[in-house]
Formats: structure tokens, C-alpha cells, sequence
């Protein structure tokens, strides 16, 4: 293959905090706010999108619906300035980690939910996370932001089109520990060969 054809990016690190953290009750999709996040192999043990494997949706359509596959989506992120902006452009005051079923809210990322696949962030307390990539909105994200503005049918459907490539990151547990509000995350960009042929 000719050299053109493959662009490469440098690694590199960057610095984020721990602004939110955030885990399902029960059964439901969205979140309550929480002192501290313990992760485990299986992801957030009692999460909604806890477990090691997890059943297919809409989001695989190779695979047939209810196909067994391994968990990559074990822990939602985002980030407070991609969050302001999908409100912004809904003309709603504001979205809270916790409508849309946010585990992590992280401070210090511009444009979080662009960050590559293989991303690792480390955190102070010993845990890590290894970033499957990017979370593609939804409408059940969109019915329950829509719930709290009664007369805007615009909502459900407008989310999906206002938080395209700003909804944040889905995320799998490398290292098991505890998270804990305000720690320091050392987030490792990975080199990066962006395949252009």
C-alpha cells in the first residue's frame, strides 16, 4: 500500500476530572448520582449495561437480534461541554448526565465523544478503562430528556440529530477499582494509522 494512503497521529496524553459519577437503580435506563463508582471486570456491578457479555440491538444489524456478544458498553461518558452544546442546539436549558443514562461525567475534554478507540484512562485510585468508541444516540435518550419538557414532540427525535458525534463514549473495564469524585484521570491518546485507501 502506498505510503499517502495511511495518515498517522501521534500518541499522546491529556488530563481530565472526575465531575460525576452515576449508576442505574433496578431494571431503569436512567441514572442517580453517586460518591463513588466500584468497577469491576463485569463493568458496574447492578448497571444497567453491567456484565461481561451483553444481548445485540439495533446497533448490530449483522448480527440477529439477541445475539449473545461481549460487553464493550459497560460504562457511559460524558462531558459537560458536549452536553451544554446537544442543549443548546435543542433550545432546552439543560440535559443532566443522569436522563440519559450517563455512569461518568468528565471535565477537561473538549469534544470527549471524538476520542479514538484503544483510548485508555487511568485513574488515580488504580482503575482503567479501555474506550470502544463513540455512543450513538438514541431515542429512549431522547423519550427521557423528552419527559421533562411537556409540549416539545420535537425532543425524541431531535436528540438523535442534535447529540450525533456529541453523546460521549462507551467504554469496557481494563483494570477493576473504585472511582471517586474529583480524581485526577490520565487519559492515554493511542498512535494512531487513520486508513484513507
Amino acid at each position: 500500500m502506498p505510503e499517502a494512503a495511511i495518515r498517522r497521529v501521534a500518541a499522546r496524553r491529556i488530563e481530565a476530572r472526575v465531575a460525576g459519577l452515576f449508576r442505574t437503580e433496578a431494571n431503569g435506563f436512567e441514572t442517580v448520582s453517586i460518591e463513588s463508582l466500584n468497577l469491576g471486570f463485569e463493568g458496574i456491578s447492578g448497571d444497567r449495561h453491567g456484565g461481561s457479555t451483553r444481548r445485540t440491538g439495533g446497533r448490530e444489524p449483522w448480527y440477529p437480534r439477541g445475539t449473545e456478544i461481549r460487553n464493550e458498553r459497560q460504562v457511559s461518558i460524558l462531558c459537560p461541554d458536549e452536553l451544554a452544546g446537544v442543549a443548546d442546539a435543542m433550545r432546552l436549558p439543560e440535559i443532566r448526565p443522569e436522563w440519559i443514562g450517563g455512569n461518568l461525567l468528565l471535565t477537561g475534554v473538549p469534544d470527549l465523544s471524538w476520542l479514538p478507540a484503544r483510548t485508555l484512562m487511568m485513574f488515580e485510585n488504580g482503575a482503567s478503562l479501555k474506550v470502544e468508541g463513540d455512543n450513538a444516540p438514541c431515542r429512549q435518550s431522547g423519550r427521557a430528556i423528552a419527559a421533562r419538557f411537556p409540549g416539545r414532540d420535537d425532543i425524541e427525535t431531535g436528540f438523535v440529530k442534535a447529540a450525533r458525534r456529541r453523546r460521549g463514549l462507551v467504554a469496557w473495564v481494563e483494570k477493576p477499582g473504585a472511582l471517586r469524585l474529583g480524581e485526577r484521570v490520565e487519559i492515554r491518546l493511542p498512535e494512531q494509522w487513520i486508513y484513507e485507501g
